[in-house]
């Protein structure tokens, strides 16, 4: 199983499998694809329009990582429900972040 991240020289990108339209906006822990990929299945309320659900998860990856939505930003997978999102700032801080929302969201 790979880890549902990659750590950068400036901070991580996350690997989610985003479903809008969702009653919550919550992340739901990592889940295996059957490539052997690893992402965190993610939930929004917001639609798929005009990047309103993007924009919601960027937020809720901010929230639960405790950084500024400025510094969360969907840079692939834009329009898929397979998105990577690359955060900004100390990379061991934020794998030390996503690996315990793993281990307790899993």
């Amino acid at each position: 199983m790979s880890a549902p991240f990659r750590i950068r020289e400036n901070g991580i990108d996350l690997f989610v499998r985003l479903t809008p339209k969702s009653s919550v906006d919550r992340l739901e822990g990592v889940e295996t694809a059957a490539d052997g990929r690893s992402h965190f299945k993610a939930r929004v309320r917001a639609v798929p329009e005009s990047g309103a659900a993007n924009q919601a998860l960027e937020r809720l990856v901010a929230k639960t990582l405790g950084v500024p939505a400025s510094a969360v930003s969907v840079v692939a997978g834009g329009t898929a429900r397979l998105k990577t999102l690359r955060i900004a700032g100390d990379p061991k801080v934020l794998a030390w972040s996503v690996e315990a929302l793993s281990q307790s969201s899993g």
